[in-house]
């Protein structure tokens, strides 16, 4: 079922499926996707007694921000407060959360900073907070190709070209993230609808840019990114999955990134799974969610 609610500054579209009384879990996708990327992970999970929701983040879909006065931050820290936002509107205090790429930073961060109001956490691709101060340090060259895009944003003929070609450039990074899985044109439609969002694009080149150090961010999300630069580690029940075939993730995955979760930690590789793992691996994502909450303090 389709909701609105107002929350922090954003009035946040949300689905919420399942049992109204049962274990919260709270999805989240990434860019460029949105709330179709966990239909069938929603449908496995109400099965298992969960009550699922599953936002458009800012920026994206029918989500809206409340005042034009309102700086259009894409940086990790929002992504984080408006999450914090929804769990407090809707009166969720504690919330088993999943996500990947821009969701999985919101999700990693709220374990990170605010391990009371999280059950448990599912991440896609590891340790999801950034260190913008390190961003502009080169990586292996192997590395750095796979962020063309991150680049392209930083400048304005990029910022022209997300404008004008949406569309056919977030196909093309679902083509690129994702080879194995053979999407069809009305699978793809269905997520890109979210695209048409006003501040879609004011809101990427934002996060693309501010990641690198290259803009400032909101002054009131100064708090969060000074309590972020710290790296701070993770203690929540967790389990990381890595899509074997992803695009744009570090190459050999992120199994590194285990001494970062100092709670109980599980990582699994997905063989021939791309970025965009809850839609490509639907039954592999709800088993890990309902699997973490089953862990030790979840």
């Amino acid at each position: 079922m389709l909701k609105q609610i107002e929350a922090g500054v954003l009035r946040i579209a949300y689905r919420e499926q399942g049992d109204p009384g049962g274990w919260p879990a709270i999805l989240l996708h990434g860019f460029p996707y949105d709330v179709h990327a966990y239909d069938a992970v929603a449908e496995r999970l109400a099965r298992d007694g969960a009550r699922i929701i599953t936002p458009w983040l800012r920026g994206f879909g029918p989500t809206r921000f409340l005042s034009l006065d309102t700086p259009r931050s894409g940086q990790q820290a929002a992504l984080a407060a408006d999450l914090l936002a929804l769990m407090d509107a809707l009166d969720i205090p504690r919330a088993t959360l999943a996500g990947y790429d821009w969701g999985g930073r919101a999700a990693c961060i709220l374990a990170a900073l605010w391990p009371e109001r999280v059950a448990g956490l599912v991440t896609g691709d590891g340790y999801n907070i950034q260190n913008i101060a390190g961003a502009a340090h080169p990586q292996l060259p192997e590395r750095e190709f796979r962020h063309w895009y991150q680049f392209y944003f930083h400048g304005e003929r990029g910022a022209a070209g997300l404008a004008q070609h949406r569309a056919e450039l977030c196909r093309l990074l679902w083509r690129l993230w994702s080879p194995d899985w053979r999407f069809d044109e009305a699978t793809f439609h269905r997520s890109a609808a979210a695209f048409d969002n006003p501040d879609f694009v004011a809101v990427v080149l934002h996060s693309y840019r501010h990641r690198f150090g290259l803009v400032e961010g909101d002054p009131a999300l100064q708090p969060i990114e000074h309590r972020l630069a710290a790296q701070p580690a993770i203690g929540v029940p967790s389990i990381s999955l890595d899509g074997g075939s992803d695009g744009v993730a570090r190459p050999g995955g992120s199994a590194e990134d285990a001494a970062r979760f100092t709670g109980p930690f599980r990582h699994r590789n997905l063989p021939h799974v791309g970025h965009n793992i809850p839609q490509e691996a639907p039954a592999a994502f709800a088993e890990a969610v309902s699997e973490v909450r089953r862990m030790v303090g979840a």
